[in-house]
């Protein structure tokens, strides 16, 4: 397997004059991103990086993301994508656990990124400011990028450590997932296969932030390794999202369910400025049924909803592109990914049971970054444990019932809030739904639907209650309903549960904010 660095280089010499980044106003060919990339790893050994190094990347969806991405690579260091909404304790964290070396940080983050390196005294020896002030009299972004320094050639092998992806800590710190050039190599390939992408025409939209899995290897790793085209959004915006498609003929879209939600505000008269897409590819979290049916009659552009954790770089599975699509469903296993159900002791069940899924394939994480132990529990011999409740049909297709962790044990039966959470989707006066336990001394647990409403609607608990009652089973309707002006998101659109549950905690038995 080749690695990405390898994988650049002969999209560059393939499709040299084709645009690989546009990005406001400015288009970069894939030869000219090659020279800047080049440079850009000059400039970063000069300064002392090395093969093996950890270099941060904070920076918002944008060219100089994607040049510093693959500039990084070439010097043969390892990438450490920080997620830009979290506080200056959690990066210092994450720096201080991966032993990062250097940080190169956008203008924007030059206050979090003082406070963070403070508390890292004499660790990071480079820090390089993207963007023009450079308040804290850093290296230069402008510095690296016209560098006449030797390009250094490491010699980089396929299972050298491309980027360590920090996932997203429910409980306790965060865990540094490895992802070898190997992993996303193959997970990129696989995805060419899978979505039916050609080299050299497709236009992808990024407007999922670059730093996450999703994002980085299917809008950005894929189109800068196979001559196509990434169009970065900083930030989302449904206004921005329709006038980018149409400025630049996008052909294809990811985005998390809550941004197609988001995008049905548009007025009709924005639904032509979306004609160049040829379908949208939904993941990150479980797509509500009702808002798919929406987008889909609204757009007249079909939504493939696909899976797959950061673990595993992260895609495993999506619908059939032109083929047969299931409802509810996150499709087959993409090419040379292996799923299978299987219980608590890692025996596969048979076909319409509910088990966890677990994953065997080339695309698959090399562990925990120093985490012998968790890595250990992550697997089941090579099969890596999701910790995402499933089914699989007979045709092979896999349905996430809930979370492992999400499940509920209401008055001794399992509760998976998927379930009210499609059904609460269909209610006219819901906008937004998520559903979590809340221990109870009489059932065990009890489900708690936090909501959001469509402006002007309302709906009182008695309303929401009934229409429950009409389409669930008695252990499955909430015992509250909490309503939000919105729900927490993180920086991938995706709800935060582990928020409403603290607020829950919080306000436990004086809750006045319910209905």
């Amino acid at each position: 397997m080749a690695s990405l660095v390898e994988l650049l280089r002969s999209s560059a010499k393939a499709f040299g004059t084709h645009a690989a980044i546009q990005f406001q106003g400015r288009t970069i060919s894939h030869a000219d991103f090659d020279r800047y990339t080049d440079r850009v790893a000059a400039g970063l050994s000069e300064r002392g990086v090395e093969p093996g190094d950890r270099v941060a990347l904070y920076c918002p969806n944008s060219d100089a993301f994607a040049i510093a991405y693959f500039g990084i690579l070439k010097t043969g260091a390892t990438v450490l994508p920080l997620n830009l909404l979290l506080n200056p304790k959690e990066i210092a964290y994450i720096l201080k656990d991966a032993g990062a070396k250097a940080i190169l940080y956008h203008e924007l983050f030059s206050e979090q990124t003082r406070m963070a390196s403070g508390q890292l005294p004499g660790q990071l020896s480079l820090r390089v400011c993207i963007g023009t002030t450079n308040p804290l009299g850093d290296d230069t972004w402008a510095a690296l990028l016209n560098s006449t320094a030797p390009i250094p050639q490491p010699a980089i092998a396929d299972t050298d450590l491309a980027a360590i992806l920090y996932t997203s800590g429910t409980t306790g710190h965060p865990k540094g997932a490895m992802l070898m050039h190997s992993n996303l190599a193959a997970n990129v390939a696989s995805i060419r296969e899978a979505l039916h992408l050609e080299p050299g025409k497709d236009v992808l939209l990024c407007v999922l932030p670059m730093f996450h899995a999703f994002a980085a290897t299917v809008c950005m790793i894929f189109p800068l390794t196979h001559g196509c085209t990434l169009v970065p959004l900083p930030r989302f915006d449904p206004q921005g999202v329709a006038d980018t498609i149409a400025a630049h003929n996008v052909t294809v879209m990811a985005a998390v369910p809550s941004m197609f939600n988001v995008l049905l505000r548009l007025p009709d008269s924005e639904v032509p400025k979306f004609r160049s897409l040829h379908f949208a590819v939904s993941g990150g979290a479980a797509m509500p049924g009702e808002v798919m049916r929406q987008f889909e009659a609204k757009f007249g552009k079909l939504i493939y909803e696909g899976d797959g954790p950061t673990e595993c770089s992260p895609v495993t599975c999506v619908n059939p592109i032109g083929g047969t699509r299931k409802p509810a469903s996150v499709g087959l296993p993409v090419p040379r990914v292996e799923m299978k159900i299987v219980d608590d002791r890692g025996h596969e069940q048979p076909h319409g049971t509910v088990g966890e899924i677990v994953v065997r394939g080339p695309n698959v994480m090399k562990g925990y970054w120093n985490h012998p132990e968790e890595t250990a529990n992550a697997f089941f011999g090579d099969w890596f444990r999701t910790g995402d409740l499933g089914t699989e049909d007979d045709d092979g297709y896999f349905y996430i019932v809930d979370r492992k962790k999400d499940m509920l044990i209401v008055n001794g039966m399992n509760v998976y809030p998927r379930v009210i959470e499609e059904v609460l989707y269909k209610h006219p006066a819901i906008r937004e739904v998520a559903v979590v336990g809340e221990p109870d001394d009489l059932h065990g647990e009890i489900p708690v639907a936090f909501i959001a409403l469509n402006e002007g609607a309302s709906a009182t608990t008695q309303e929401l209650r009934a229409y429950c009652l009409d389409n669930l089973g008695r252990h499955e309707v909430p015992r509250k309903f909490i309503a939000l002006p919105q729900l927490p998101k993180n920086a991938a659109g995706k709800i935060l549960k582990r928020e409403l549950r603290m607020a829950g905690e919080y306000e436990r038995g004086v809750d006045r904010r319910s209905l």
